[in-house]
């Protein structure tokens, strides 16, 4: 697990470390202490984190700015904000956070954001695919949509775009029971990295917009009333 901590306070960021060192010892994990988030956005544009541990108030450039960067630059990463002040933790819904946690952390509440995470990932599920340059795991939330294109398929996921080989059926057979749904002969759709609906046309992350087939068009709407309610408890 590779973890990013960033706090202008120095001796903040280092006790927290020494807190993860001690509270996961038993663990494979990578930490990395950042007194300034643009110096952290820069590094993770190059190499991504797990989790992110982020002071709110900081002189350079506040936490929730970088909170909106790093948003953009992932789904994926659990953003878990230091501050000493609550009031400020409710912005963090603003950008998906895991949480807060007040000043000075807690072993505890470390140790259970750390298990949180682990267990997420564990039950992650993935895909293998082969691609031209070798076989590549691909998580299932990394996916947006798959494209037939004439003899191969496009994999579009937040990670990028990747060329294919097979049959959109192979697919739709491998996946229809992960919250994916065959819109149209051409597309297999992630239920949950749809974002709107108008007529026979989809809206996914990223604002592409796709066509629903004619007679496909109740069965995907009652897929993703169905898929809604499931990931709601």
């Amino acid at each position: 697990m590779r973890i990013a901590i960033c706090d202008d306070e120095k001796k903040i960021a280092d006790g927290l470390r020494t807190l993860i060192e001690e509270a996961c010892k038993s663990l494979d994990i990578l930490i990395e202490v950042y007194t300034d988030g643009n110096v952290l956005l820069q590094r993770f544009e190059k190499k991504s984190y797990d989790v992110v541990f982020l002071d709110i108030e900081m002189p350079a450039i506040d936490g929730l700015s970088v909170a909106r960067k790093l948003r953009e630059l992932s789904e994926e990463v659990f953003i878990v904000f230091l501050t000493s002040h609550v009031e400020y933790a409710i912005k963090g819904y603003e950008v998906n956070a895991l949480r807060y946690l007040t000043k000075p952390p807690v072993k505890d509440k470390v140790y259970e954001i750390i298990e949180y995470v682990q267990k997420k990932q564990a039950d992650e599920k993935t895909l293998w695919i082969k691609t031209n340059d070798g076989e590549k795991k691909l998580k299932l939330s990394e996916i947006i949509y798959i494209e037939a294109l004439n003899q191969k398929m496009i994999i579009h996921a937040t990670s990028g775009n990747f060329e294919v080989w097979g049959k959109l059926n192979d697919y739709e057979d491998k996946l229809c029971g992960d919250g994916f749904f065959r819109i149209h002969r051409s597309f297999l759709v992630s239920l949950s990295k749809v974002s709107g609906i108008s007529g026979c046309n989809i809206k996914v992350l990223g604002g592409e917009e796709l066509p629903v087939g004619r007679t496909k068009v109740n069965a995907f709407r009652e897929a993703l009333i169905l898929y809604a309610d499931k990931e709601a408890f």
